[in-house]
């Protein structure tokens, strides 16, 4: 069972507590040993205020500004739990994390980030954008093997006791100069792009949104957790 919930617009450290409460309830009926079929897998979807994270290994370098420049530009900074490097959250941006216990869905945390990764490969298809991946840096691209490589949505996560934590950031109508503030990802020589920049309007955040729980639905649904 995949649960949807839409936070809106929320500060990212509400939304970072609300994703340790139901990680310790998953982790509880695990423990309780209740069956596998009735723990409650989530995905939460939302939106942030303007908030740059660092991963746990990231370089603090690739936060190319100060505190003082932060506040002016009416941003927060936190260093999480997740893996990856320096990331920008903000509004128009389809934030999501999925908390799912990866022992219902018989897979592992490279196949989990592959179908995450998949998913919103497929949704962009309804965009007309071809998007792919590219080796050794996850999240998902366009163009990524040339010198126009962009990337358009962040992958970054966090397993413990096979239950998944933080997640993905796809930027839809993102305002993209707050990247000019880090080294995104950790990369000096890529570009960042949206779906607005892609196609030259703006997008229905709503219909990405529903289109995105079509599509994980269709990967993550379709996985049979006796096989």
């Amino acid at each position: 069972m995949i649960i949807f919930e839409n936070l809106g617009l929320i500060d990212f450290k509400d939304a970072w507590n609300y994703q340790k409460k139901i990680f310790r309830e998953i982790l509880s009926q695990k423990e309780n040993n209740e069956k596998i079929d009735k723990i409650k897998n989530k995905v939460l979807l939302c939106e942030h205020p303007h908030v740059y994270t660092l991963g746990k290994n990231g370089n603090n370098s690739n936060l190319l500004i100060n505190l003082d420049v932060l506040k002016q530009i009416n941003a927060q900074f936190y260093h999480i739990d997740r893996g990856g490097d320096i990331t920008y959250h903000g509004p128009g941006q389809l934030v999501g994390y999925p908390i799912l216990n990866l022992e219902f869905f018989k897979i592992g945390i490279k196949k989990y980030i592959y179908l995450l990764e998949e998913s919103i490969i497929n949704t962009l298809k309804h965009f007309n954008i071809k998007a792919e991946r590219l080796q050794g840096a996850p999240g998902v691209w366009i163009e990524p093997h040339n010198e126009k490589a962009r990337k358009i949505c962040a992958i970054g996560v966090k397993v413990s006791h096979f239950i998944t934590m933080h997640g993905f950031a796809l930027n839809v109508n993102t305002n993209l100069e707050y990247f000019k503030y880090i080294n995104p990802c950790g990369f000096i020589d890529k570009n960042v792009t949206s779906v607005e920049k892609e196609l030259k309007t703006k997008i229905d955040f709503t219909y990405v949104i529903n289109i995105f729980e079509k599509e994980f639905r269709k990967i993550f649904e379709s996985l049979d957790s006796k096989s």
